[in-house]
């Protein structure tokens, strides 16, 4: 009962997190000419969504489904290379259910994708985890590459950026950038030191280690090594264009060129990190902030745009994720 109780408890403080940091963030539209009531900021949402370009958003939703395709077929090509039999469908079916959890419980797609392959070709759970983990490994390695490649152009901008940002005063733009990264190192040592503590802990990680060893390997196993970078390098650039074509949608952002595009995409991988359903609400609260300041659009036109744009994403995720998770019960079912 105790566990229950705090499972619940901690669900609610993140779903807490989450509510706060979306009102907090829609105290930035100002509605000229109103009392800027809570309806008040939802008609200017309703009336960026009216403006918006469906042409540029529908786009947007294709390229998202590609770009989820090929995520399948790398993942599957761990899968296979570990000893799993796991079909692009099974793969691809798994992932939009993933996505679909990560909307409600943060970080838990990735164990509810293993459960899904399992039930539909009995690979092991361990195995399918350790191909995860190795998955998200090739991931940051590529946000990375996306951060340092958007500080290298977009300098200036985003070092004025942390500067405005409350890290105290004085020191360096180097310094501060050390700061944001040094939060993060704490944080995650923290929480790694109190999972550690417990022994059950310790145990679970041992006996997963065990079994996702085989998956953490297979990306030794590989047939197609260089088909696989090439995957990881199109599902970035997809990316990146899908942060393109939203900017295109929307009377706002449609002149911002290439550049913004980095940062907004940079702002916003960073904000996906916060272990919120979807990301909801660290992306309400960062990106409108980053795109505001550094380009001098009204923080309401800014919060409007982020608010609709991730609606659509988020409307793209459930939709595929329900129809994916019929398909598997379907599937699952045969013999």
């Amino acid at each position: 009962m105790t566990k229950r109780f705090r499972s619940v408890f901690q669900y609610l403080l993140i779903l807490g997190a989450t509510v706060f940091l979306v009102w907090f963030s829609l105290r930035g539209i100002r509605v000229e000419g109103t009392e800027n009531t809570l309806q008040d900021k939802w008609s200017y949402l309703y009336k960026t969504w009216q403006l918006s370009d469906k042409g540029w958003l529908l786009l947007m939703a294709g390229l998202s489904m590609i770009s989820h395709l090929i995520r399948a077929e790398r993942w599957r090509m761990l899968l296979v290379s570990a000893g799993s039999n796991t079909t692009l469908h099974q793969s691809f079916l798994s992932l939009l259910i993933g996505y679909l959890v990560n909307l409600v419980i943060p970080r838990g797609g990735e164990i509810s994708r293993c459960y899904n392959i399992q039930q539909l070709n009995k690979t092991s759970i361990e195995v399918s985890l350790g191909t995860v983990v190795m998955e998200r490994i090739i991931d940051v390695l590529c946000l990375l590459a996306v951060l340092a490649v958007t500080f290298l152009l977009q300098a200036d901008r985003l070092f004025a950026f942390i500067n405005s940002l409350p890290l105290g005063g004085g020191g360096s733009n180097f310094e501060k950038l050390l700061i944001l990264l040094a939060i993060a190192v704490v944080l995650f040592s923290v929480l790694v030191w109190i999972l550690w503590r417990r022994p059950k802990v310790k145990a679970w990680f041992h006996k997963i280690f065990l079994g996702f060893r085989g998956g953490l390997l297979s990306i030794l196993k590989l047939q197609r090594p260089l088909l696989f970078i090439g995957y990881s390098i199109a599902i970035w650039l997809l990316y990146f264009v899908m942060s393109y074509v939203v900017m295109l949608a929307f009377p706002a952002t449609d002149s911002l060129g290439l550049g913004a595009v980095l940062s907004i995409f940079a702002l916003g991988a960073i904000a996906m990190v916060a272990p919120l359903p979807g990301g909801a609400g660290a992306y309400h609260t960062l990106v409108p902030a980053g795109v505001s300041f550094l380009y001098a659009i009204t923080i309401s036109d800014a919060t409007a745009f982020v608010f609709v744009f991730h609606a659509w994403q988020t409307l793209i995720m459930i939709v595929a994720g329900v129809i994916a998770l019929i398909s598997s019960s379907l599937l699952a079912k045969k013999p």
